[in-house]
């Protein structure tokens, strides 16, 4: 049921990414006077972070940092689409305390497995995956995200993303769960 008040989710989402473009843009020439080659960029970052103000991206690879903060920039200022991330590395012992609490709430191993992953399979203790929000922002990194090597892995998952070079831009097939063990191809 909606309250009164609340402006519908698209809405109320489209409207911070417009008052997300308007603050990067105010904050351009400062970033220029930083980093004239990366102003963009750098703006980009500075405006979605007051967006986004939880946002973690230590942990991250080089490359999976780089390639996330380069697709988020050309959604900002290309398409005015944000993109924000809910979780990226996690240290294993907090991987492990999330796959143990999916055991408890779904009663077996095997049945967590289609949510979370132990550490040693899990990409986000790598360091190379990204659980993406909002949901518009994870439909424009499916679109775009190949030129970025960034890639949607699972079909019940429309929020995590990996950073994997080694596809070449071409997406891999994804599987339909975490647990899934088929092949990964192109």
């Amino acid at each position: 049921m909606d309250e009164p008040h609340t402006l519908p989710p698209r809405l109320r989402d489209r409207l911070y990414a417009v008052a997300t473009l308007v603050l990067a843009v105010l904050l351009l020439p400062a970033a220029f006077a930083r980093r004239p080659g990366r102003a963009r960029e750098l703006a980009c970052g500075w405006a979605l972070g007051l967006r986004f103000p939880a946002e973690n991206l230590a942990g991250l690879t080089g490359g999976a940092r780089a390639a996330f903060s380069a697709a988020r920039t050309e959604a900002l200022w290309r398409h005015g689409q944000l993109i924000g991330l809910t979780s990226g590395y996690r240290d294993p012992a907090a991987q492990q305390r999330l796959f143990d609490e999916e055991v408890r709430r779904s009663g077996s191993p095997a049945s967590a497995r289609m949510l979370v992953l132990p550490p040693a399979e899990s990409c986000h203790v790598q360091g190379v995956a990204l659980d993406i929000r909002p949901r518009e922002g994870a439909r424009w990194l499916e679109e775009h995200g190949a030129r970025y090597d960034l890639y949607r892995m699972y079909d019940n998952e429309w929020w995590h993303f990996e950073h994997h070079p080694e596809f070449g831009g071409h997406p891999p097939r994804r599987r339909p769960h975490p647990g899934d063990h088929s092949e990964r191809s192109r």
